[in-house]
């Protein structure tokens, strides 16, 4: 018997399917087709959706409830936008000037008021502590004295209450944001552990998707000092339980936190805790203890797909046949790596001598940029022009460039250099 479906009943299956939209407009000269949306999740952003433009217009159809942070990313002209959900549609246009996003002007509510409350922090934080000084160089009772009273006195001023009934994910970045992160001048509060202990315990689920999460816990880490951090940590554990989708939450951002600042020591610590839970692992966890896995001493390193490889016929890493192989992670706009690779240039041909292949993955945006540096340089070179939003940087655990492995001739992880010193070392070619 064929199945009859009534229009009630598909509408309201596609309102179940489709809580809310997020639309965005741009000028027909944008030559982007794709687009890709993220939710957040800590520090993490999580791709939700792939759509390809209709006349210049993108529209995403979300299918659960979201209150928190959201992107959107174009990967053929590397922009990328960021807004706010509050679990209503979103609507934005883009003005685009030599493909690139030069303005946003957001047409909901909610981000339109996020925008204009995210400018006057700005303002606050950055603008008035120089009015304040410049005003003691200037008497209240001449013009500029006076215009300069009036925008410290609008600027030191509040902007109004949010509405949390109205809003609820602005009510709750602004009022957590000013606790426990703002540097205005008018916080003078100084938040103990225990309170953001007490914060981090028992806020809902915009914690994760507000973007706060990190930034809070480097203030915890920073309000213990740096001879107290494992008691911060472990206290700050146990409180939460390990076992808890928002203690794993946690656990994975300290040990990206203690990665970043090479606090290595700390890293090893919490990434033990983190191998050995008996129970149930979060995706979140999962996801960090797998790029770290990657890396570790020994482990085959994954295999990349080259995109527009140079200096090479070869279409993926695992192609390259050498004895040893050295992959750096590098971009044309890293102070270090102007500083490092040239070292590494001087020494090419001794690479060459003893069959060692050296491999550049750039985290480049701009193609030009990339394309005149890699110019100077004979390894093989490749880029997916995204920077930070390249694949490989949760692949390999990228934090920081430039970044050293050196491989076996079976592609296994032999040596992490920090510096280029340490590959010439290694080599013997210094």
């Amino acid at each position: 018997m064929k199945k009859i479906y009534t229009l009630s009943a598909v509408v309201a299956a596609f309102a179940l399917q489709a809580q809310f939209t997020i639309t965005i407009q741009t000028p027909a000269d944008f030559k982007d087709q794709d687009a890709i949306l993220y939710t957040l999740n800590g520090s993490k952003d999580i791709i939700v959706t792939k759509e390809k433009s209709k006349n210049n217009t993108w529209t995403f159809k979300y299918p659960g409830n979201y209150m928190g942070m959201m992107k959107v990313y174009f990967p053929g002209s590397n922009n990328t936008v960021s807004f706010i959900s509050e679990n209503k549609n979103v609507s934005f246009k883009l003005d685009i000037q030599n493909n690139k996003v030069k303005d946003v002007t957001y047409l909901d509510e909610a981000n339109s008021l996020m925008s204009k409350q995210q400018e006057g922090s700005q303002k606050k934080e950055l603008i008035l502590p120089a009015l304040s000084q410049i005003k003691e160089y200037y008497k209240d009772n001449t013009d500029f004295g006076k215009a300069l009273k009036t925008e410290i006195e609008r600027l030191s001023g509040t902007s109004g209450s949010i509405d949390a009934a109205q809003h609820p994910f602005i009510a709750y970045y602004n009022t957590n944001y000013s606790k426990f992160i703002s540097n205005s001048p008018d916080s003078t509060k100084k938040v103990d552990q225990e309170e953001i202990i007490n914060f981090l315990d028992k806020s809902g689920d915009m914690l994760e998707s507000s973007s706060l999460l990190r930034p809070v816990l480097v203030a915890y880490l920073n309000s213990g000092g740096n001879t107290n951090v494992t008691k911060s940590v472990d206290t700050l554990l146990d409180r939460l339980k390990v076992e808890t989708p928002r203690g794993q939450t946690v656990l994975s951002e300290l040990i990206d936190i203690f990665d970043v600042y090479q606090m290595d020591e700390y890293k090893t610590k919490y990434l033990g805790l983190a191998k050995n839970l008996k129970c149930t692992i979060t995706d979140r966890l999962a996801s960090t203890l797998k790029s770290n896995a990657n890396i570790e001493m020994g482990a085959a390193f994954p295999n990349y797909k080259f995109q527009s490889p140079v200096n090479t016929t070869a279409k993926s890493l695992y192609d390259v046949k050498a004895d040893k192989k050295v992959v750096v992670f590098w971009s044309s706009t890293c102070s270090h790596c102007e500083s490092e690779l040239p070292k590494l240039l001087e020494k090419y041909n001794d690479f060459k001598s003893k069959n060692i292949q050296i491999v550049g993955l750039s985290l480049d945006v701009d193609k030009d940029s990339y394309t005149k540096k890699i110019a100077a340089f004979p390894w093989i070179n490749d880029s997916e022009l995204r920077g930070w939003n390249s694949s490989y940087t949760d692949t390999y655990n990228i934090h920081a460039t430039p970044t050293y492995f050196i491989l076996d001739a079976n592609n296994k992880i032999i040596s992490k250099p920090d510096h280029v010193g340490d590959v010439l070392e290694y080599f013997k070619v210094k």
